[in-house]
């Protein structure tokens, strides 16, 4: 009997841009009892179907993108004679969908730092449950990752985790929802304790990956003081001088090292916080604009961002203290016009962001714009095939729609050729020469400039789905250039890299951390020292 772990995905590459965290966490809470997992990242290679045995357990993470093929995967294993577990932010939401058009035979809903092991005793015993409860669980309960079990020359970049949950609410977004409001912050000596590890496999690059970097804002601060509610100040000083801590320790490990993650737009109004992360050599940040426009803000519930000239200095101040910004930027939203699409790449520009998304609106499944939107259907559903236009995930990938809400003003070709023309005016050679001025040397320069082509090229998903001559061209042109990437990106291990020994001790990466995660939009900055 073997116990598998699959990271589900349509295309394989052969290599990735960054580790899925999940898979080497629930690595960590497979008792030991069964052995080593056998892990599957699809983003790599396809599955074999013939490794899966009768008496095998599959677990299988799904979020709403991949849960197609991920179902896919589970009739598969089931087929087989295995027994077919899923989890994940889709598989919490949709529990009963993966148990029959999966045909799984659990879901662990929420957290599987502690659940997995429970399902995999049970799965052994053949009597497992429907449903597991994995729930929040807290910070101090977050499973160190098996990398030992990673093979390190497929990957660009490494993930860490240090804290989970968003006090945030905005409408196109599940964490808030799935993960909590209330941030739930891992201890740093772990988290140290693993990017050490990490170093010595030969990682410079790490991805803090966090729902919200900056889980206090100064706003949160004042509120708590004006309504004279002590322990909620207390709790929210608490959260912070420990994100200093970790920052602090963060700027001890070797020089060499570049973190980046994401966080919300109001960091930039905490100079103090932005220069911590300099220190730390956090790089780089994923940041949501979204909107350029007071309407457009509003319209996605996040009007405590800036709009118009404002918005350009508060992304500058991220740059002035020495944080790259990667601006997340929406189209479709209903205050969109077409005038909208020049001011967003012009303000994109003359921001000074050094990497851009601009993705076009789609309601996800948890959301508020998910459940306004399904209302909406119930009175006169759309339908593709036999599939309702609300079970999208459901529809086979060649002929699912880019667009899936109505406009008032502008159709979905219109929104996906203007949203394409953005990337490819942000992505000219030119424009992404410019900005990599940013980098300390040529070689990093040469990386910038793949990397920003490699970026464009795989998250630019605006093109026309059923083209397959042109998706087999993009998918070679991404394969090769993710290969010279790789290249640029790796650096010397250093197995002799010595950890810091704390006074306290605390399960890191010792075999204590992997006797038990969750069942589970990168880029890499690259900034003078």
């Amino acid at each position: 009997m073997s116990v598998h772990l699959v990271n589900p995905s349509d295309n394989s590459f052969g290599t990735a841009v960054i580790t899925p965290r999940w898979l080497f966490v629930l690595a960590a809470a497979t008792p030991r009892a069964v052995g080593d997992p056998i892990l599957v990242d699809e983003s790599l290679e396809q599955i074999v179907p013939e490794s899966i045995q009768p008496g095998d357990i599959v677990g299988i993470s799904v979020h709403t993108g991949n849960a197609l093929r991920g179902y896919q995967v589970g009739q598969m294993a089931r087929s087989r004679g295995a027994w077919v577990v899923y989890g994940g932010i889709h598989a919490t939401l949709f529990p009963e969908e993966a148990l029959e058009s999966g045909e799984g035979h659990a879901v662990v809903k929420g957290d599987g730092d502690i659940a997995w092991g429970k399902v995999v005793m049970d799965c052994l015993a053949g009597n497992p449950e429907r449903i597991y409860e994995g729930g929040r669980i807290e910070g101090s309960q977050f499973l160190a990752a098996r990398w030992d079990l990673m093979a390190p020359e497929k990957y660009m970049w490494a993930s860490v985790q240090t804290i989970r949950g968003c006090p945030k609410h905005c409408s196109f977004c599940s964490v808030w929802r799935t993960d909590g409001q209330k941030p739930r912050q891992r201890k740093f000596q772990s988290v140290i304790d693993e990017i050490v590890v990490l170093r010595r496999l030969g990682f410079r690059y790490i991805a803090l990956a966090d729902d919200n970097f900056y889980p206090v804002t100064f706003t949160d601060l004042r509120l708590a003081r004006e309504q004279n509610n002590t322990a909620k100040v207390e709790e929210l000083t608490t959260i912070r001088a420990e994100r200093f801590q970790l920052m602090e320790e963060l700027a001890k490990l070797p020089k060499d090292m570049v973190f980046y993650t994401q966080m919300t737009m109001e960091a930039g109004e905490d100079g103090s916080y932005l220069d911590a992360m300099r220190k730390a050599n956090i790089k780089g940040a994923l940041v949501g604009v979204e909107a350029v426009t007071p309407e457009g803000l509003k319209a996605v519930f996040k009007d405590w961002n800036y709009s118009g000239e404002a918005l350009a200095r508060q992304l500058q101040t991220f740059k002035a203290h020495g944080v790259h910004v990667l601006g997340s930027f929406i189209f479709g939203l209903p205050t969109d016009r077409p005038a909208t699409f020049d001011a967003t790449v012009a303000m994109a520009l003359k921001a000074g962001v050094t990497f851009a998304q601009f993705v076009m609106m789609t309601p996800f499944p948890g959301t508020v714009d998910f459940m306004h939107w399904e209302k909406e259907q119930a009175k006169n559903p759309t339908m593709v095939g036999d599939v309702p236009i609300t079970r999208y995930w459901m529809i086979p990938i060649e002929v699912r729609p880019k667009m899936f809400t109505p406009h008032p003003t502008m159709s979905s070709d219109e929104i996906r050729e203007r949203t394409q023309k953005v990337w490819d005016r942000f992505y000219t050679w030119g424009a992404i020469w410019e900005r990599s001025g940013c980098t300390p040397n040529l070689r990093s320069r040469i990386a910038f400039v793949f990397l920003s082509k490699l970026y464009r090229q795989m998250y630019a998903g605006t093109g026309i789905s059923t083209d397959s001559a042109r998706r087999k061209k993009s998918k070679a042109w991404a394969k090769w250039t993710a290969r010279q990437c790789k290249k640029l990106f790796r650096a010397k291990p250093m197995p002799e890299l010595a950890g810091p020994e704390w006074e306290i001790g605390l399960p890191g990466m010792g075999q204590a951390a992997f006797d038990g995660g969750a069942m589970g939009g990168p880029f890499v900055v690259i900034g003078k020292k």
